[in-house]
């Protein structure tokens, strides 16, 4: 079960910009948490970005969620309007693209995939252990 308020959102506006202002935002909220931040930013960096470069619209916003599950992990989620479901494609080791879903599974619990109803989008969730 996870335990999220709604305080603990935010909508991420088409920029790849503001993927500094999220991983402040992820800051924030683990440090009032107590927990450490390097693995949190990581995991929201890559996956707004992987939102941020599929979202089918420009005018689509995106939405990151932060909470803790019973046990204490971080739960995070991020929700984009596009149907397609991410995939871990094969690296390729010249590539600079291509990784952020390795990254995402090498240092998450476990991750996953809810597609919305009539194909308005998807959530994308990650679950974090903390130290």
């Amino acid at each position: 079960m996870v335990q999220a308020a709604a305080e603990n959102a935010m909508v991420v506006k088409q920029d790849l910009r503001v993927v500094g202002e999220v991983r402040r935002f992820v800051r924030l909220v683990t440090g009032q948490w107590g927990m450490d931040d390097f693995v949190p930013c990581l995991v929201a960096s890559e996956l707004v970005t992987n939102a941020l470069q599929h979202t089918s619209r420009l005018d689509d916003d995106i939405t990151l969620r932060l909470g803790r599950t019973d046990d204490g992990a971080l739960w995070m989620e991020v929700q984009d309007t596009t149907p397609d479901l991410p995939h871990m494609p094969e690296t390729d080791p010249i590539s600079e693209a291509g990784r952020g879903l390795l990254i995402v599974d090498q240092y998450c619990r476990c991750w996953g995939v809810r597609p919305l109803a009539d194909n308005t989008g998807k959530i994308v969730f990650a679950v974090i252990d903390t130290p």
